[in-house]
């Protein structure tokens, strides 16, 4: 379903029973009442051989009966809808939910209570009172949902609770339809900085021809709508069977592998304000600034899990990088820690030497954004190794002993045996990151700018100078 479009919610409901003796369920304290007057009533007329409070006690009776009879048609014949606008909303931003209802009898409803099911985590559940709707009519409300943590929140079922005109009967349909609020993380505008070692996505040089001087040289494509009919390739045409035309030149977009370290043990702490949200939250504003940028991105985690697994892991462009970019976002709403001790598997998929990762030897050469948690010696020393291949590295450390606010005396106990923090960082950019210490409280955006204007790392940090942005 595509975000702002109406959801049918009229779907039948297995729980429902929708059968006339389950609608008999429905009857309220005075429904029930009028029921048994009715049949008390007409009893003692019997008895008693008194014809007119027979037809008192038969009006008590039917009359309920009368209304559980015009609910039980009625409830099948009112259609539920809802709207969410839109259907990915970064964490702490609002979205509408439209709910709608339609009758599509021929007979006007009684008083209607709309009710939806949301997570306690978007707030009260929302009720809505209308009042009734004529034959062939329809009502709408709306309500807002937000969230300040990531995830995937489902809404629905919608429920509608019917009642008649004299308060005797109420009936309740729950519908089977649901939708999906995704709430991503949240994301910050950066400033467009220049990472030595790397050029820009679309920079001087970037534009290779492929379309080579001979015609045997040349690397067709299939036809695309608004292509120009003269670089049609008849050859290739008929070769595949299928419209090609000539690929004679396209941009080269330079690569950027954003790095995401979720290891249980390397953060502690949970929730909006913790190590791990925030370093979620710088992996979700560095993508879509390179996105930005015209690069060709992909996401990695340290389990070695790569996303788009497509196209080499990295996104291509047009649509398919839209809908790779969306894919990321998704990613991010609800990637949680993972039980790995090390960052062994996401070093093959940098090194492009893993297998199963999804993108086979795609890996170097290519401007590398890393957010690491705590480091031991081991990790850090194959941390330091990962940016041997990259045009440029940077790395975001986040250590557990700031964010968790222990005095630094007790820190150096509890840290089980983990190097100081300036240590971890020396040792980066010794090996040729860019390497800051993220410390809570700091915006993200200001540590992008400081390694834009940090001088590259000594040792192993390749490529020739340039700049990105």
């Amino acid at each position: 379903m595509s975000a702002g479009a109406p959801r049918g919610a009229g779907g039948p409901d297995a729980r429902e029973g929708g059968g006339f003796r389950a609608s008999l369920a429905g009857l309220t304290t005075r429904g029930r009442s009028f029921l048994a007057a009715g049949v008390a009533a007409a009893l003692c007329a019997y008895v008693l051989g008194q014809s007119e409070l027979l037809r008192v006690g038969l009006l008590l009776a039917v009359l309920p009966l009368i209304c559980v009879l015009a609910l039980h048609r009625t409830r099948h014949r009112v259609s539920g809808s809802r709207r969410l606008s839109p259907m990915r909303v970064p964490a702490g931003a609002e979205a509408r939910v439209q709910l709608r209802v339609d009758n599509t009898s021929r007979m006007p409803t009684g008083l209607l209570m709309l009710q939806d099911r949301v997570p306690y985590v978007l707030g009260p559940r929302p009720r809505f009172v209308l009042d009734r709707v004529e034959p062939g009519g329809r009502r709408e409300v709306s309500y807002r949902v937000r969230s300040d943590l990531r995830g995937c929140y489902p809404l629905g079922p919608l429920q509608l609770r019917l009642s008649d005109p004299f308060g005797l009967v109420e009936l309740t349909r729950s519908f089977s339809a649901y939708d999906t609020l995704t709430v991503i993380p949240r994301t910050e505008a950066l400033p467009v900085v220049r990472f030595t070692g790397e050029s820009s996505g679309y920079g001087d040089g970037s534009r290779r021809s492929l379309a080579l001087a001979g015609e045997d040289d040349v690397i067709p494509r299939g036809y695309r709508r608004g292509d120009d009919l003269r670089r049609v390739h008849w050859r290739s045409t008929a070769r595949y069977g299928e419209l090609m035309v000539r690929r004679e030149e396209q941009p080269q977009r330079s690569r950027a592998t954003v790095l995401l370290d979720t290891r249980r043990l390397a953060f502690e702490g949970a929730g909006p304000d913790s190590a791990f949200e925030w370093a979620v939250s710088g992996t979700a504003s560095a993508l879509v600034h390179l996105l930005e940028q015209g690069f060709s991105v992909r996401l990695l985690t340290d389990t070695g899990d790569c996303v788009p697994r497509e196209g080499g892991g990295f996104t291509s462009g047009g649509q398919e990088s839209a809908e790779a970019a969306g894919l990321m976002m998704d990613t991010l709403a609800v990637v949680s820690h993972s039980d790995g001790a090390g960052l062994s598997r996401a070093y093959d998929a940098v090194r492009g030497s893993g297998t199963g990762s999804g993108f086979g030897g795609a890996g170097g050469d290519g401007l590398l954004i890393a957010f690491f948690g705590d480091l031991d010696d081991v990790q850090t020393e194959l941390a330091a190794k990962m940016c041997r291949r990259s045009g440029g590295a940077v790395a975001f450390v986040l250590d557990s002993a700031d964010w968790s606010g222990r005095p630094p005396g007790l820190a150096s106990v509890m840290a089980q045996g983990l190097p100081p923090l300036q240590e971890r960082l020396g040792r980066l950019r010794d090996a040729g990151w860019t390497a800051l210490a993220a410390p809570p409280g700091v915006a993200f955006g200001e540590l992008w700018r400081q390694a834009g204007h940090a001088p590259i790392g000594t040792g192993g940090g390749s490529g020739s100078a340039g700049g990105w942005g």
